[in-house]
């Protein structure tokens, strides 16, 4: 054996032992998984016992289930209320760290705090302020209507909380892409005598695009994976109003034990997501060319 072969082979066995822990750990933690999950959708699968193959009946159930058109549709209802409002507060709140000086850490700490709460912290605390007879809210706005018990405003509440959770990453990834601008385009444009509208508009939006096509990406995953606060805050009441997919999924899996039917819910929502994040990422990169 020639030493290039030799050095070729020392390499791919370096390179093996470099991955192989990555690549079990994937097998264990996600393929194998995913691939059970697809298995049990063509079941009729309890929490209790396995059940047998049953093809794609679940997914014909689920085509003539009206709750799971509903839940789909207030899906998307509460992406549109979280998505782009999360991304242009993350951007306002960005562009104005980065003008601060003495206060830029202050303030910085304080717009990013909410992000490290956990999600019960985060719900105990907006059902206090959001509390009819004793809440924040109730105090400074007055009426006695519980935001998260009326169908008209329960989803955009829960949209409110998940706002004031999650804008401080989205925040931050604003920063950092500001901070990758050059400071000579904005020297360049004062000399130019532009006005602070022309600056963004010229300059700091088509140099930010990348970071923002980046964040609306990861909020749409995000939202369309909304969970704990419509499980927590109302459960996904009142009157099935704010049921979303991986609610109505819960129901039918963890309380009707269906887990074969739930099993089903759980590759919509990952299709969906695929879908869905694949348009959006064509779109973004179609504005971004142009």
């Amino acid at each position: 054996m020639t030493n290039a072969r030799r050095f070729r082979l020392r390499n791919w066995k370096n390179a093996f032992l470099l991955i192989a822990p990555f690549t079990l750990l994937y097998l264990m933690f996600f393929l194998y998984p995913t691939l059970r999950v697809v298995q049990l959708s063509l079941t009729d699968s309890t929490i209790s016992a396995a059940g047998k193959f049953v093809g794609f009946e679940n997914y014909v159930k689920l085509i003539h289930a009206p709750l799971f058109w509903g839940s789909i549709a207030h899906t998307f209802y509460f992406v549109a209320l979280t998505v782009i409002p999360i991304t242009a507060v993350g951007l306002g709140m960005a562009l104005i760290v980065t003008r601060l000086k003495s206060l830029k850490g202050t303030a910085l700490s304080v717009f990013f705090l909410p992000q490290v709460l956990p999600v019960s912290v985060v719900i105990l605390l907006w059902q206090w302020f959001m509390n009819p007879k004793l809440g924040l809210v109730h105090f400074l706005l007055g009426g006695s209507q519980d935001a998260f018990g009326a169908p008209g405003s329960a989803m955009p509440a829960v949209a409110l909380v998940t706002l004031w959770w999650t804008v401080g990453f989205s925040m931050l990834l604003f920063i950092s892409g500001l901070q990758n601008i050059s400071k000579e385009y904005y020297e360049a444009a004062s000399l130019d005598g532009a006005t602070p509208g022309q600056v963004f508009t010229h300059i700091t939006w088509p140099l930010l695009w990348p970071v923002t096509a980046l964040v609306l990406t990861l909020q749409l995953i995000a939202q369309l994976k909304i969970f704990a606060q419509v499980y927590l805050l109302t459960g996904g009441g009142p009157f099935n109003s704010t049921i979303v997919l991986l609610v109505y999924m819960y129901r039918q899996a963890f309380e009707q034990y269906r887990i074969g039917y739930g099993a089903a819910i759980s590759m919509v929502v990952f299709v969906v997501i695929l879908v869905t994040s694949f348009l959006q990422y064509r779109l973004l990169r179609t504005g971004d060319t142009e």
